[in-house]
């Protein structure tokens, strides 16, 4: 494969997007900075407005679905509230069941959460099932 090439001779397909994959293409290298995309929604709005990191396609990636990540969290935090209120208003074990689904929710959220951390930071693109196909459309 020639270096300056810009098709693939055998595929056609475009090469320049591969080659600018593989550097860095900002201040951070770019695992690490689809790994702070993770830490809270701010940073993924700002690598996707930083013009070095918006056609980086590791990077915009997971700031996408770190983006629809948190809304979910937020969909699921009102969901678990309606729940608690209901579960508490069974008699005895209803507060009980009700503090062990937060706990329950809460404890999953946190792990799916360190494993998208974890893998942006190995620079691998880990889909979530809903939230990553529409990461990868928009």
């Amino acid at each position: 494969m020639p270096e300056n090439a810009a098709f693939c001779p055998g595929c056609g397909r475009r090469m320049i997007a591969v080659l600018s994959e593989a550097g860095p293409t900002g201040r951070f290298r770019d695992n690490l900075a689809a790994g702070l995309a993770y830490v809270s929604f701010i940073p993924a709005v700002i690598f996707l407005r930083l013009r070095s990191y918006k056609h980086n396609h590791l990077v915009r990636f997971h700031a996408l679905q770190s983006i629809f990540f948190a809304i979910a969290t937020i969909l699921l935090a009102i969901v678990v509230r309606i729940l608690f209120a209901l579960l508490s208003l069974i008699p005895r074990f209803g507060y009980l069941f009700a503090c062990l689904a937060v706990f329950v929710a809460v404890l999953a959220g946190v792990m799916v959460w360190l494993v998208l951390m974890i893998k942006a930071l190995q620079g691998k693109r880990f889909k979530l099932p809903v939230i990553g196909n529409l990461a990868e459309r928009v």
